[in-house]
């Protein structure tokens, strides 16, 4: 069944009759039509939300005849958002703790994926009860397990945005839970459906007059026989669960971190230092590498790459080079980077410069220039560069999706940190005429060149130029390179490698300007990316643990046809 998308707001409310005319009031601005459930509450808030609806003629009230609980009062909200037409309900608390403003960000995501359940992902001020956050925490980890996903990070908060259709076919089909244990079956049971998540984070205040109806003995024993359930239904469900997406492209995998994961490892950095935190990395990245398939198996396709390069180019074989010990490089990458965040990255004791590569960077000179980097190695050293006596500007160019957890991040940790990230979905003229405002500047831009965009950028055509690389034709951007020939600039090749427990950074010219005459463009282009993929080779055969692209990077994804 299709609907054109068409939202509506409901309100399940059980004796919040003091707080509804304020709720109905912040909803004004959104012109959005309202359904009220009253979940059977007594006659002072029946009479008011009487008075509310014969005045608000957006306002669709509905009575129910006795208490039945939060998801009973949903539920048949749903089923009047369905016979009136509305594809999607926007649930709001009666309580007035949920951020309404944050209503259109949640309803544009909603539009992105009409299937999907778009739920709050809350931010806590002071005024939560520990008790409720300990209890979420217990939450969150029974729904992991019965999801055997990380992707659902919040099932508790209230603030949500259902598809109509999906939610009342699962109400059919299964008995969900009526009161405190809806939230969360409703969504793992969703999950379950085929019907995924997405989060925004929002904020949320409990009022120092609000009114709870959560019964400590009652809930809680319903949300433990929930869980029980949703634990059993799991069980016949494993294969399905672990199987139900096919390998997706870099650009479009949902990553095992959030924004609450770099927070608490910037926390436990901080009470513990870095040397007592990286014993902690050991036990975490062995639990992923053991859950990350995908990512294990394109790891362990590599090492095996590299061994039969080194072989054949009668190169010395790496010791210790196991997957393993791959994703534990990696796991120490994401060290450095909090260590780049706090500033903890000194030149001489944690970076120091190869031969050669402080002068091709050469600080002084005032012309801008491009840094051409890669997902070989750190970064991250484009902030400690920032730390330069004389440095400049560096702008890095990055992946918007992937980009923006990181960008807050930074923000929060390190607004002083001299990196500007610009975020981008492809490279067009508009990117081009930044960038060449910015180099006229003196600035420098840093933009990696082996990891194609997430769409194609003509048509239903990648704009790749195939090239050799570890023994196999592998697909790599035009993008970078086109760009880099346009802004007329230095072009310089740059990698950071860990080498003897340090960072190494590796810099070597690669063009002054980089020139792709139009009478022999293509050929051109081609020979440039080949001198790229040779020296990306050459670099990732001196330290192959340092290479951070976990997926087939020898295949180009599918090309999935727009909604």
């Amino acid at each position: 069944m299709s609907l054109a998308f068409s939202p509506c707001v409901l309100i399940p409310c059980y004796n919040h009759g003091e707080g509804m005319a304020g709720v109905l009031t912040r909803l004004q601005p959104f012109g959005l039509p309202c359904i009220v459930v009253d979940d059977g509450s007594e006659d002072a808030t029946r009479d008011k939300l009487v008075r509310l609806a014969a005045e608000d003629k957006n306002l669709t009230l509905i009575h129910l005849p006795e208490n039945s609980g939060k998801g009973t009062a949903v539920i048949r909200g749903l089923q009047a958002a369905a016979e009136a037409g509305f594809s999607h309900a926007v649930q709001v608390d009666a309580d007035g703790q949920h951020a309404i403003e944050d209503i259109p960000k949640l309803l544009a995501l909603a539009e992105q994926h009409p299937s999907a359940l778009i739920s709050g992902q809350p931010i806590y001020d002071d005024s939560v009860p520990r008790s409720r956050l300990y209890g979420r925490w217990i939450t969150h980890i029974w729904v992991w397990i019965e999801t055997l996903s990380l992707q659902l990070k919040d099932s508790m908060c209230g603030f949500r945005v259902y598809p109509v259709v999906p939610t009342l076919k699962l109400a059919q089909r299964v008995t969900l839970g009526k009161r405190m244990d809806f939230d969360t079956e409703v969504m793992v049971r969703l999950y379950w459906q085929g019907n995924t998540s997405y989060f925004v984070p929002t904020r949320v205040t409990y009022p120092l007059d609000g009114l709870s109806h959560f019964d400590v003995v009652k809930d809680n024993c319903r949300i433990s026989l929930m869980h029980t359930r949703l634990f059993f239904g799991m069980l016949p469900r494993i294969p399905t669960l672990l199987f139900r997406t096919s390998v997706p492209h870099w650009a479009r995998q949902q990553e095992v971190k959030g924004l609450w994961g770099m927070r608490l490892m910037v926390l436990i950095w901080r009470l513990l230092g870095r040397k007592a935190f990286s014993l902690l990395l050991y036990p975490v990245v062995g639990v992923y590498w053991l859950i990350s398939s995908t990512a294990r198996k394109a790891s362990q396709n590599w090492i095996s790459r590299v061994r039969q390069q080194q072989v054949t180019q009668q190169l010395p074989v790496s010791s210790n080079l196991t997957s393993y010990q791959h994703f534990l490089r990696f796991g120490h990458a994401m060290l450095d980077k909090i260590a780049s965040w706090r500033g903890e990255l000194q030149f001489g004791r944690d970076i120091t410069f190869a031969p050669g590569a402080e002068e091709t960077l050469n600080t002084s000179d005032p012309r801008g220039k491009l840094l051409l980097a890669s997902h070989l190695g750190d970064v991250e050293v484009c902030r400690a560069l920032a730390q330069l006596q004389g440095s400049k500007t560096i702008n890095a160019l990055v992946f918007s999706d992937n980009a923006q957890r990181f960008k807050t991040i930074m923000e929060e940790m390190a607004p002083e940190a001299g990196l500007n990230l610009l975020p981008v979905t492809d490279i067009g003229p508009d990117t081009a005429i930044l960038l060449k405002e910015k180099l006229d500047r003196g600035e420098w831009i840093a933009i990696v060149g082996d990891r194609i965009a997430v769409n194609p950028q003509r048509g239903n055509h990648w704009r790749v130029c195939w090239s050799p690389f570890m023994g196999q034709m592998a697909p790599f951007p035009q993008g970078p390179f086109i760009l880099a020939s346009i802004l007329r600039c230095p072009v310089n090749l740059i990698f950071a490698l860990r080498q003897q427990g340090k960072l190494r950074i590796y810099c070597e010219p690669f063009a002054d300007p980089l020139l792709l005459p139009r009478a022999d463009r293509q050929n051109a282009l081609q020979q440039t990316i080949d001198r790229y993929t040779r020296r990306l080779e050459y670099y990732a055969l001196l330290s192959p643990l340092d290479w951070f692209n976990f997926f087939d990077f020898w295949q180009l994804p599918e090309i999935k046809d727009k909604e």
